[in-house]
């Protein structure tokens, strides 16, 4: 790799840990936001996603809070009303384009339950064709479940071999790996469970990317909080999980990475920036730390659209509304306060 394409890399990790902002994953699959829309009487058509994302890419004031945007494939090559390109509106908005690049989950031949992640095939053309449209950085899902049994070494392993592949394909062609091993909440299983084998997949993951020689000043990690299982009786609360997932990351991930950014994993959008504030309060920690939410950057913002064009401006409100309390969460400065203010200050 030439010292241009490093440089390029570290810039771009440098921008997207701007201090007290985040990236904004708006990177659903035709399934994933067609069941969304779906919820909301939306219609799923190119042109609602199109203008849906429009409407995220061009709120107000965005880039105080968020630095990065990831998009879905479909989004890359779409324009604004007026003709602009969407990613050449978010770098003229001073945040970083980015893009998913797995082809999805699915399931792991002779291990029921349990995914893998499709999308290798092709993908150095891809990123490089990504490059020239001007995404700066790239994003790859695994997931791994929690179940009677589950996970199982063979599912981990071979997501963490997946992961590095991509990761040295995404550096080689210039562009920043997000490396996105998500442990899915799913289940009844406690915040022990959780962090026992949350471990287990950082480790492993790390192990598979030094054996491919991935650089590690070059990554993002893209990770989950240690949490309970969302069916288990005893949920653990903010404090406790930002011990746990503190605790955890020490344990796995090497100072060399950068930074670390949280999804929120099916969380509620309140949930996901209590936690998240407390575990950027909690202590010294050799990464920074900010958060790459989906559905909890989002929800609020979709729901007061609904599709309507008259709601606009509310909906990119909501959005200013999220992505502000995120920003103090990030810098540990949230409150219940803070979020009363900021809901005033958007009305």
């Amino acid at each position: 790799m030439s010292e241009t394409t490093q440089s390029h890399l570290k810039a771009t990790v440098a921008a997207l840990l701007s201090p007290g902002k985040g990236i904004l994953a708006a990177d659903e699959s035709f399934p994933t936001i067609g069941r969304r829309f779906g919820a909301l009487d939306i219609p799923s058509t190119e042109e609602t996603r199109r203008a849906y994302r429009e409407l995220l890419f061009t709120t107000p004031q965005l880039n105080e809070w968020i630095s990065g945007a990831i998009l879905f494939d479909e989004t890359t090559t779409q324009r604004t009303d007026l003709g602009e390109s969407l990613p050449g509106v978010l770098t003229a908005r001073d945040i970083i384009p980015g893009v998913k690049v797995d082809g999805g989950t699915v399931a792991l031949p002779n291990f029921p339950g349990e995914k893998l992640t499709l999308g290798l095939d092709g993908l150095r053309e891809r990123l490089l064709a990504y490059r020239e449209r001007g995404l700066r950085f790239a994003k790859w899902r695994a997931v791994i479940a929690i179940g009677d049994g589950l996970p199982t070494a063979t599912a981990i392993a071979t997501n963490a071999r997946l992961l590095a592949l991509y990761a040295t394909l995404s550096q080689e062609t210039g562009l920043v790996p997000i490396v996105e091993p998500e442990v899915l909440m799913d289940g009844n299983h406690s915040i022990d469970r959780c962090e026992e084998v949350t471990h287990a997949v950082l480790q492993t993951v790390f192990a598979s990317l030094a054996e491919h020689r991935v650089m590690p000043e070059e990554i993002l990690l893209k990770t989950g909080m240690v949490l309970s299982g969302k069916d288990c009786p005893q949920q653990a609360g903010a404090r406790e999980v930002a011990e746990a997932t503190l605790r955890c990351l020490r344990q796995t991930v090497p100072p060399t990475v950068p930074g670390i950014v949280f999804l929120s994993g099916g969380q509620s959008d309140v949930a996901a920036t209590e936690r998240l504030n407390a575990i950027c309060r909690a202590g010294d920690v050799p990464w920074k730390l900010t958060f790459s939410f989906g559905r909890a950057l989002q929800d609020a913002a979709m729901k007061t659209w609904r599709g309507r064009p008259a709601n606009s401006d509310a909906m990119q409100s909501a959005l200013r509304h999220r992505a502000r309390c995120n920003g103090l969460a990030v810098r540990g400065e949230y409150s219940a306060e803070a979020e009363h203010e900021a809901d005033h200050a958007r009305r």
